[in-house]
């Protein structure tokens, strides 16, 4: 498993609990909205970053994409 995709679960369980949502909503938001992308290409800059600033930074790009996330 690459250090890319660790970062990313990690991610998907951090913001799921973060929103109380299940693992699958995560992974189909993520999926849906180019999330998973994001996280990949900025992995260098997000990785080193701390756990509030990775799922409120997820956050702010939802919303910039109009995602509806479910409560």
């Amino acid at each position: 498993m690459t250090k890319e995709t660790k970062f990313i679960i990690f991610c998907i369980e951090s913001y799921k609990v973060y929103k109380s949502l299940t693992g699958k909503q995560t992974f189909n938001l993520f999926n849906d909205y180019g999330v998973i992308n994001y996280l990949t290409e900025f992995y260098d800059i997000l990785h080193s970053t701390g756990h509030q600033y990775i799922v409120r930074d997820i956050d702010e790009y939802l919303k910039a994409r109009g995602a509806v996330i479910p409560c």
